[in-house]
């Protein structure tokens, strides 16, 4: 795959599942912006997709 076919792959997802994500916005306001984006970096099913897509580039 090439370069922009993988960013818009990521550009996709992040508008489909995280923009208006309801765990993301709990864990903002529970635990903090930190742990939020922790969460969805190790934990959240479309974060994982993303950092594959990341170890494409």
């Amino acid at each position: 795959m090439t370069r922009t076919k993988i960013l818009a792959e990521v550009e996709t997802l992040l508008n489909t599942y995280c923009n208006g994500c309801f765990l993301k916005k709990h864990h903002r306001q529970e635990h903090g912006k930190r742990a939020a984006h922790r969460f969805c970096i190790n934990e959240c099913t479309v974060g994982e997709k993303i950092k594959k897509c990341g170890q494409k580039l």
